[in-house]
């Protein structure tokens, strides 16, 4: 069985097993085990304390690392099941049942991304701070569907494989602000906006940083700041070429934030879960963490 206790006294064995430091941990687990607690009184017992075999994962501590585990690791139930000492349907089981507490324990610690804004004012009250926000799309792997539609839509010409996408909103400390649901890997960066409206509501005086996947929505709103396009048959002139180098620079930090959020296995390999819509839900709470971590870490 994996030694916990080991894991959880050493700072950098933490990080490699639940990609949380020791301080970001702690600043989680009490929210996380008054959440645990909620759920418990929710429903009556139907047997004593006490009653049936010892469990595994006995206390909130323990309960937050297993779930932080698969998050981080993202290893098979069977494999969960031999490093936890449970069944791999326990093993199953506890990542259903812990997942939605860890993703309120991070809503209660206010680092979960908005899935839309729906006002200026909202997201003023929402991001104080904000100075520049820089937008992009994002894909995960996942296995190529039996059925030939789902084939089609989940196919990602960019990647040359079958994906999931997001869109996310990212502030210029690498903070992810808004995530959009999961969609099929075929929709273009541009079409996905234009369904969503992910940016509809940011104030005109902050600037929105996007690349050339999302050409036409300058036509849109005043405060893009988008690449210039090489025209057909002619060439970018030596200042243009100067601001598309400074605004890829400016854009790098979505990038780190993507590469911050895949660190966790669930969100980076490819998908096997088959529980519907569960992958939007763990890229919900892959962010959360992410945001968690730059603020404890």
């Amino acid at each position: 069985m994996l030694n916990i206790e080991r894991a959880l006294k050493q700072d950098r064995l933490l990080r490699a097993l639940t990609g949380l430091n020791r301080k970001a941990f702690e600043s989680l687990l009490e929210s996380f085990a008054h959440t645990f607690e909620q759920t418990l009184h929710s429903k009556p017992r139907q047997r004593s304390v006490g009653a049936g075999r010892k469990a595994r994962l006995r206390t909130s501590q323990y309960k937050l690392f297993y779930i932080l585990f698969y998050f981080k690791c993202y290893p098979t139930f069977d494999l969960a099941g031999i490093l936890f000492d449970i069944d791999r349907s326990q093993a199953h089981y506890w990542v259903h049942r812990l997942q939605p507490i860890l993703e309120a324990a991070l809503g209660e610690k206010k680092v979960l991304p908005e899935r839309q804004i729906n006002s200026v004012q909202g997201f003023i009250e929402r991001f104080p701070g904000v100075e520049r926000v820089i937008m992009d799309g994002t894909e995960r792997p996942v296995q190529r569907p039996t059925d030939l539609e789902k084939q089609k839509l989940n196919y990602s010409g960019k990647k040359k494989r079958h994906t999931r996408k997001h869109l996310v909103a990212v502030n210029q400390n690498k903070k992810v602000l808004v995530l959009s649901q999961a969609r099929e890997g075929k929709l273009h960066d541009k079409k996905f906006h234009d369904q969503d409206k992910l940016i509809g509501n940011i104030p005109v005086e902050i600037p929105i940083e996007v690349d050339s996947g999302f050409q036409g929505i300058q036509n849109q709103y005043e405060n893009i700041r988008i690449p210039h396009k090489k025209p057909k048959g002619g060439e970018l002139s030596e200042q243009q070429k100067l601001e598309n180098r400074k605004l890829s620079q400016s854009r790098v930090v979505c990038e780190n934030a993507f590469a911050g959020v895949k660190r966790y296995g669930v969100v980076s390999q490819i998908y096997r879960n088959h529980k519907y819509d569960f992958d939007d839900k763990l890229m919900l709470t892959a962010t959360g963490l992410w945001n968690l971590y730059l603020i404890a870490a």
